[in-house]
């Protein structure tokens, strides 16, 4: 069977490791976007001064953007859930952004990842719900009439399973679509001129994918946060 060329799969073919690397190659590039977060992020936790460089002030500026975006949704109680928030955004970006390179691969091209994400997502979701309502949070799937809280509850049930679907098959689609038109272009053109107008709306494509499966988590974090009606 014919497989694409990944240089991480290549490395670990050569140690005997080839049928493996080839089944989980999301799952090596994963681990590099994960290395690249957690070592970014030390190093520039050791570059902070009280005087910001130019650079501290552009990260405080899109983190600071991301936090406030948040708060207009949750309001000031969920500044304890921007953490989860930023990274599954910088996660997503990353891995998004990483397939555009020539001989990787994003990892949120497979079902597999977008899927863990989006389950983490609908976990934090009930997590919150509970944490904000208590045994109340059940209100949310009951509706505003007793009579029809059987038939409600099944509906919201079904709902809510609904956006594990909605989130992961959105953003595994765009994301795939989006590697194997480079992969085709690449094939076609070569490293030339050709592929450079996709590569630039592969950018736009990672960020707003990013920006969406984020927008939609802070949604459905508010909305457990608010009272039942």
């Amino acid at each position: 069977m014919e497989h694409h060329y990944y240089f991480l799969v290549e490395i670990l073919s050569a140690f005997g490791l080839g049928h493996w690397a080839h089944e989980n190659a999301h799952v090596l590039y994963s681990w590099i976007v994960m290395a690249i977060l957690i070592i970014g992020a030390v190093l520039l936790a050791r570059g902070i001064k009280m005087i910001p460089t130019k650079g501290q002030n552009l990260l405080e500026l899109i983190v600071g953007g991301l936090e406030n975006f948040m708060v207009d949704f949750t309001g000031p109680e969920g500044r304890a859930f921007f953490p989860f928030i930023a990274t599954i955004f910088l996660y997503i970006l990353c891995s998004n952004l990483i397939g555009l390179i020539p001989g990787f691969i994003s990892p949120t091209a497979n079902l597999n990842t977008t899927l863990s994400i989006a389950i983490c997502t609908f976990i934090m979701t009930h997590i919150i719900g509970i944490k904000f309502h208590g045994t109340k949070y059940i209100k949310h799937f009951l509706g505003p009439s007793l009579a029809l809280a059987p038939l409600m509850f099944i509906i919201e049930v079904i709902g809510h399973f609904a956006r594990v679907m909605s989130l992961s098959i959105r953003l595994f689609g765009n994301i795939f679509g989006k590697e194997k038109i480079i992969g085709i272009l690449f094939g076609l053109a070569g490293l030339y001129l050709a592929p450079l107008p996709i590569l630039f709306l592969g950018i736009l494509v990672s960020f707003i994918q990013a920006l969406v499966f984020t927008l939609l988590s802070i949604v459905y974090f508010a909305g457990a946060m608010e009272e039942a009606h």
